[in-house]
């Protein structure tokens, strides 16, 4: 089987930064502890865990003599001080791209004015983000939930890093409809988001089958098997190279592969190597 990869794939700035910060911390031989996943990937998370790193689920679980490390999903102004109250010492390895994210959002609240986060409510990048406007934030999934918001006024739109610039766009012209005022819109899907979702797009159409390796519940790497789906019907999400089923690419020539950007490239090494054997 002939295995063509998407220019863009595995992990993103983001991602690395946090792996890379909290290797370091284990290098001055810290006790580092993360407030959830420190990504979307169970196999890293593994090997993260076996070199000593344990995830904490709620703040009240750090002690004096370790360190905390909050995820590039960030969070709260009110959890990260928590954590700095509880915490010898605190690694803020929030993504850059959510940190403008919160910062628009603070400014924006500050101005009195309405922010509009398009994404996933229950995503914890959104409910980060929200606790820098709690007051005057709403996030949305899309344009059809814009009915249920009150009058906005010179509102201000953003978007969750990860989601498809489509339905960004479509929201925020849906709500210079609606709002009174002027309507500032900011892009803030990441670049690497954007980067993987073009590079997926072009090489979909050019194979008959699509492998996008990532979490089951990473944002990113769903929004990935979305758009190879546009041209590519045989898109599958997998996590390991164990996931792949024979039966479902029966009578494939040439597979295309990409990567969420929480998948390290030991994973993608596997994938391929199993691909080329069928």
């Amino acid at each position: 089987m002939k295995v063509l990869l998407a220019d863009e794939r595995g992990f993103c700035f983001g991602v690395e930064r946090a792996v890379d910060m909290v290797e370091d911390a284990l290098e001055n031989k810290e006790t580092v502890r993360t407030l959830g996943p420190l990504i979307h990937n169970n196999e890293e998370m593994g090997r993260l865990s076996s070199s000593g790193v344990t995830t904490i689920a709620e703040p009240v679980q750090i002690e004096r003599g370790e360190t905390a490390v909050i995820r590039a999903h960030g969070v709260t102004p009110e959890v990260q001080g928590d954590l700095e109250e509880r915490a010898s010492k605190v690694v803020d390895a929030t993504c850059p791209f959510v940190t403008r994210v919160q910062r628009l959002a603070s400014r924006a609240a500050a101005e009195g004015r309405h922010v509009i986060v398009v994404g996933n409510p229950e995503h914890p990048e959104m409910v980060g983000v929200k606790g820098y406007a709690p007051e005057h934030s709403f996030v949305i999934n899309d344009s059809s939930e814009l009915a249920d918001l009150p009058k906005l006024k010179n509102p201000l739109v953003v978007s969750q890093t990860t989601i498809k610039a489509k339905t960004f766009f479509d929201t925020a012209d849906a709500v210079k409809e609606i709002a009174e005022g002027e309507t500032e819109v900011i892009n803030t899907i990441c670049s690497a988001t954007r980067d993987r979702q073009d590079s997926a797009r072009a090489l979909s159409g050019e194979v008959d089958a699509f492998i996008v390796i990532g979490g089951k519940h990473s944002s990113n790497s769903r929004k990935l098997v979305a758009v190879c789906k546009e041209k590519c019907d045989k898109s599958f999400l997998i996590q390991t190279a164990d996931d792949i089923n024979p039966d479902d690419l029966e009578g494939v020539e040439t597979v295309g592969v990409t990567a969420g950007a929480s998948t390290p490239n030991w994973l993608i090494d596997d994938v391929v190597r199993k691909l080329e054997s069928l």
